[in-house]
């Protein structure tokens, strides 16, 4: 049995969790957000906290109640705290800018790079070379900060790039004469 989904979610002081069959509503602060919940789990509100299991002995419900419940867990947080993930560019003539709901980047190209913002996520660029994402959703948030990452990955010789704040980047060595 999976240890992650023994564990309830436990329902956050001036958040409301609402399961009604297999959808399950979470109200905030920050928010709103909700979720269908697979078929092959159980999902029920026992003593102010949402209590998952699997349905049947069936190898998949055994893998997905976990992931339901890590899942429900994640708009739980995201409508009480909500999710932040910072990035920085690093290099000489790297920056970016916002103009309106677009992140505009030069990132060495001989373009400049556009990225619209979706709905559901806010990107706040401090003295050009911090990138700031976030959001009430866990995943649209990584996804963003993914997809920003990915125009110019950091490169492993001298380290230029857009990278997460605190990520390592494994270096190599350059040419020897």
């Amino acid at each position: 049995m999976s240890r992650i989904g023994k564990k309830p979610v436990e329902v956050l002081e001036g958040v409301t969790v609402d399961v009604n069959g297999q959808d399950v509503k979470a109200k905030g602060a920050k928010g709103e957000l909700s979720i269908r919940v697979h078929d092959d789990v159980s999902v029920k509100m026992e003593d102010g906290k949402v209590v998952f299991a699997p349905r049947s002995a069936s190898l998949t419900a055994k893998k997905l109640y976990p992931t339901m419940r890590t899942l429900v867990h994640n708009i739980v947080v995201g409508v009480k705290d909500g999710y932040e993930k910072n990035l920085e560019i690093q290099g000489v003539g790297l920056r970016a800018q916002m103009q309106g709901n677009t992140i505009v980047m030069q990132l060495g190209f001989s373009h400049e790079v556009r990225y619209d913002v979706p709905q559901g996520v806010t990107v706040a660029v401090e003295d050009q070379t911090k990138i700031s994402v976030k959001g009430i959703d866990k995943q649209l948030v990584g996804e963003v900060a993914a997809k920003i990452r990915g125009f110019k990955k950091p490169e492993p010789y001298k380290g230029k790039g857009i990278r997460y704040v605190g990520e390592y980047v494994m270096r190599k060595e350059g040419k020897k004469k």
